[in-house]
């Protein structure tokens, strides 16, 4: 009977134990967890704070998962050390356990950008788990004035939750525009302004050189009053425990498409990961939530004997901001690299659709999203746009600008 270990409790780990009991349902899994509560949806954070989910429905599986696929789980533990020659892991309690088959989906940690004065601020936290969602809860009341240092995906809806629970919240960062890694100018200002109409100050281009207990001096001179401090900058890998083993490292962990490090026998899945990015090629970390999954089931199909890949990772990002939806994936070439974009825009709703040789392989969506899973389809399949009426398709994602083969196809039913 297999040992199979995993080292992580959240996305990637879920989706590796399903993959694992997809394929043998009797072997032994084990999971650290350096957290102390069932798995949970991380994105869901911010929607607790707002009072739109609560600490049962905020659960990524039932109380009754572990227990049904045969799991045992070391909660408040975390894993120290790698031997992949003994094929075995050092927990924090100095116990060791052996393994046959090791998943590393150890995720990722807050970069905490440093600052003169930064130990000096009391109220101070991330915003990455839902231990950080429950201490803003506890800290925070209707005087409170919250500084939120972010202004990407984190921040700001860390901001949004916390929106009608607190006083005042200011969100500053050190990029010119707000979700500067996943939108362009033109279509960042059309976020900003729903952000200033609720209420929410922005503070671009700027950054926190010094603090004092409760105000921050920024690089520009401006000073900011706070209550309570939130650092939303990002987040780094958890690439450590393999790197320190002698596993291939970039900015994550290595992994080829059956999600296999360089160690024998260790897998790796989820934040803590580099993939290639099918848009562009470059190789990426995409920390995203159904990219984690994907990995993990992938590495547990295959840690289990069975072959499965995971080749088609591409960055996705579904996101709402006080009722604008957002919906960005893949990349966006430039002209000078021998794209163009199209679509088209109104003062609600705006699309961007980048073409690079004769195919999708990117988007941007503000306000009307529905069906983009369609471009993100084509995006996957490198779908040559030849092969479909991209003029229908630049107006609306609509599976009749596909041919009634491919409709059959991919459809089945009776050719319309």
């Amino acid at each position: 009977m297999k040992k199979y270990l995993i080292i992580g409790n959240s996305t990637a780990a879920i989706g590796c134990i399903e993959g694992i009991r997809s394929a043998d349902k009797d072997g032994e899994i084990t999971v650290v967890s350096k957290e102390d509560r069932h798995t949970y949806c991380r994105p869901l954070i911010s929607y607790y704070l707002e009072g739109k989910t609560d600490l049962e429905r905020i659960k990524y599986r039932p109380d009754s998962f572990y227990e049904e696929n045969g799991v045992k789980v070391l909660f408040g533990i975390s894993a120290e050390k790698i031997d992949s020659e003994k094929k075995s892991v050092t927990l924090d309690n100095g116990s060791v356990l052996p393994y046959d088959e090791l998943c590393v989906a150890a995720g990722s940690s807050p970069f905490v950008p440093p600052a003169d004065g930064f130990e000096k601020v009391k109220n101070k936290l991330c915003f990455t788990t839902l231990d950080d969602a429950l201490a803003l809860e506890k800290i925070t009341d209707k005087n409170s004035r919250v500084l939120i240092i972010g202004a990407g995906l984190i921040g700001l809806k860390c901001a949004e939750g916390l929106f009608e629970r607190v006083k005042k919240i200011t969100v500053c960062d050190l990029a010119d525009r707000v979700l500067s890694t996943i939108l362009d100018k033109e279509s960042s200002v059309m976020v900003e302004k729903r952000l200033e109409e609720n209420g929410i100050e922005l503070v671009l281009n700027d950054c926190a050189v010094r603090y004092e207990a409760n105000k921050a001096f920024m690089k520009s001179g401006k000073e900011i009053e706070f209550d309570v401090l939130v650092t939303a900058v990002g987040v780094r890998p958890n690439a450590k425990l393999v790197s320190d083993a002698g596993g291939k490292c970039g900015r994550a962990i290595t992994v080829d498409e059956h999600m296999k490090t360089s160690l024998e026998s260790v897998y790796a899945a989820g934040d803590c990961t580099e993939s290639v990015d099918i848009s562009d090629g470059s190789t990426k970390v995409m920390a995203l939530l159904p990219n984690a999954y994907m990995q993990g089931f992938c590495a547990g199909v295959n840690m289990a004997g069975k072959e499965q890949v995971f080749d088609n990772a591409i960055p996705m990002n579904s996101i709402g901001f006080f009722g604008v939806h957002i919906m960005t994936a893949g990349s966006r070439p430039q002209e000078s690299e021998g794209a163009y974009v199209c679509g088209e825009k109104d003062e609600d709703a705006l699309k961007k659709l980048y073409i690079k040789d004769n195919r999708l392989v990117g988007f941007i969506l503000i306000g009307k999203t529905e069906r983009a899973g369609i471009y993100t389809g084509m995006i996957r399949n490198k779908t040559d746009i030849a092969s479909v009426d991209f003029e229908r398709l630049q107006k609306c994602a609509d599976l009749s600008a596909f041919s009634k083969q491919w409709r059959k196809e991919k459809l089945g039913g009776v050719l319309q």
